[in-house]
């Protein structure tokens, strides 16, 4: 007789074997962190069914390293770099294509935890109910503290039956999380289709995770741990220089989506208006970054992101491209508009 008491998410997995779990890192030039990120995944208490690795078109000999290492990591070398944003959307079109029913994402410079996989696997098939959308790791800097570039928003209007349903796997109901560390959905992931390979870099996983939470349900879990090996300890308002011009185009892009309700939108433009001031605060180079902004403005209101498929092709990517509901990734009729 089947145990009626197990969690749904587990019932089903019990009834179909365990979900075929699909890692995807994703890099760029940084061959060392790449083989220490690549080292800790295949050491997992619990390891992924398959690891795909996508080579921005690196230049120090990452490719070769992997296939060197790691002859059973599926190595995509793109044509060009075409940033974390079409990073991550070849490598979630690759794992789809593989089957995949959940795939662990993460930077070149991850380095997960022992356990990591496991404990979020755990949440999930202990999770009452559907199950989470996203799953996302507790992110620290390599002196153990938690890095606030990579901290999951936590979800601001969660039901009470959300937060218990969260805190009895021991995790938070979140909003959005980073690429550094989160288990997707795959099911979920196809209905909605693929991050916006055109954003290049910064609001790419903002806008991917809170399109796929809407919704749906997102935990932040403690107990997932993994290392944010960046160059130095800082937050996203840490001075961006010329980069600011995506922070600005990509949020206004996002905002400009159905992936957040009209008080999200309110909420998040409302932050990130106090970010930017920050931002301009702390920034030795004003001049750059109002160059940026005014650049980053006509940009964001007056274009569209290309279709992803449009950019990876432009790439090499030749897998299919999942394109998903385009009520949710295309722009609104206009700016502030509901």
């Amino acid at each position: 007789m089947a145990d009626t008491q197990q969690p749904p998410a587990a019932r089903r997995d019990a009834l179909r074997g365990s979900p075929r779990v699909v890692a995807v890192v994703v890099t760029y030039n940084r061959r060392p962190l790449l083989l220490e990120s690549l080292a800790a995944v295949h050491a997992q208490s619990r390891a992924p069914d398959a690891v795909i690795v996508v080579d921005n078109a690196s230049t120090d000999e990452t490719a070769a390293a992997v296939r060197s290492h790691y002859p059973a990591v599926t190595l995509a070398e793109l044509a060009r770099n075409t940033g974390g944003a079409g990073g991550f959307a070849s490598g979630l079109a690759l794992a789809l294509a593989d089957g995949a029913d959940l795939v662990w994402l993460m930077d070149d410079d991850t380095v997960p935890q022992r356990h990591a996989l496991r404990a979020l696997l755990e949440a999930r098939g202990h999770h009452p109910g559907r199950p989470p959308a996203v799953l996302a790791s507790r992110v620290i800097w390599t002196d153990g503290r938690p890095h606030p570039m990579n901290t999951p928003r936590v979800k601001p209007f969660a039901s009470k039956a959300e937060r218990a349903a969260a805190a009895a796997t021991g995790c938070v109901p979140i909003r959005s999380a980073s690429f550094v560390s989160i288990l997707v959905d795959a099911g979920v992931s196809r209905e909605r289709g693929l991050p916006q390979a055109d954003y290049f870099l910064w609001n790419d996983d903002f806008e991917y995770t809170t399109r796929l939470l809407r919704g749906q349900s997102g935990l932040l879990c403690p107990a997932s741990v993994v290392v944010h090996k960046t160059a130095a300890f800082g937050d996203t308002d840490t001075d961006p220089g010329p980069r600011f011009f995506y922070e600005v185009r990509n949020k206004i892009w996002t905002l400009r989506t159905r992936s957040l309700a009209p008080a999200e939108r309110v909420l998040y433009g409302g932050s990130t208006l106090r970010r930017w001031a920050r931002t301009f605060a702390k920034s030795r180079d004003r001049r750059a970054l109002g160059s940026a902004l005014v650049r980053a403005i006509a940009a964001g209101v007056r274009t569209s992101p290309r279709p992803t498929e449009e950019v990876l092709a432009s790439a090499g990517l030749t897998v299919p491209v999942v394109t998903g509901d385009a009520s949710l990734t295309g722009p609104r009729s206009a700016p502030g508009t509901s």
